[in-house]
């Protein structure tokens, strides 16, 4: 099938379910677990899991492997990563809400003043998709 003369999709690929693997790099230690979540939306985007689509996590010395999504429908999706060192479930901070432990976001968006925009980390996931982050840490 293709749609408006440039991008192909096949019908088999279209008609299914999609996945997602994340690759992930630049932990900078193995304490305690690292946890992705996906979003679909905005709301909730990047620290609220109970807003993700699915939330991971993975013991940090086994991100080598990364982590897989399945079962998605086919669309626009975000990752936040959150190196969670403590292993607490929440991503703890400093004077002015600096985070403490590391971080990212899939698109790898450079980070200053807050997080990233939901529109800033999206992207697109049909059949098998992969993507990459790298951790932050300030």
């Amino acid at each position: 099938m293709s749609i408006g003369g440039t991008i192909s999709i096949s019908p088999a690929a279209h008609a299914g379910k999609s996945s997602l693997t994340v690759t992930i790099d630049g932990v900078n230690n193995k304490n305690g677990q690292v946890c992705l979540s996906l979003f679909s939306q905005s709301q909730g985007f990047p620290n609220r899991q109970d807003r993700a689509v699915a939330v991971k996590c993975i013991q940090s010395g086994d991100v080598s492997r990364g982590i897989t999504f399945g079962n998605l429908e086919p669309g626009s999706y975000a990752v936040a990563l959150l190196h969670d060192a403590n292993s607490d479930g929440k991503i703890n901070t400093g004077f002015l809400g600096i985070p403490k432990e590391g971080f990212g976001f899939s698109r790898n968006p450079q980070v200053s003043n807050g997080p990233p925009s939901f529109q800033d980390t999206t992207i697109v996931v049909v059949g098998q998709s992969t993507t990459q982050i790298r951790a932050s840490y300030l």
